[in-house]
């Protein structure tokens, strides 16, 4: 990984990708990391040993599904989609994204405030 690439922050990237299959629809494993690479402007790296363990985990909770198909390239490929019980989950972990966000940015203002 290069200097400037961060891994995705613990607990986050579940919520990554509901919010890109929500947004986007269907996308195999590779187009949705590289669709969460993007969006985080290149600053976010997600190889092949982060996304589709993460992938399994959201099947077996019942929050997306996989069906076989053809991607782009003529490849035999899984692509991914939300459940309705994933469509729920996605506004939980946007909320609770919200509210914890929230409360760090008050540590980190008021950090800021007494220098």
């Amino acid at each position: 990984m290069s200097q400037d690439k961060h891994e995705v922050l613990p607990g986050t990237l579940n919520l990554l990708v509901l919010k890109t299959l929500g947004t986007m629809g269907p996308l195999h494993g590779y187009g949705i990391a590289r669709r969460i690479e993007q969006v985080s402007g290149d600053l976010l790296e997600l190889n092949q040993g982060t996304i589709y363990p993460a992938l399994l985990k959201l099947e077996q909770l019942g929050w997306i599904r996989a069906k076989w198909s053809v991607s782009e390239n003529n490849r035999r490929a899984k692509f991914y989609s939300l459940t309705r019980t994933g469509q729920k989950q996605l506004i939980k972990e946007e909320e609770e994204w919200n509210r914890t966000s929230a409360i760090v940015t008050r540590f980190l203002t008021r950090a800021e405030e007494k220098q």
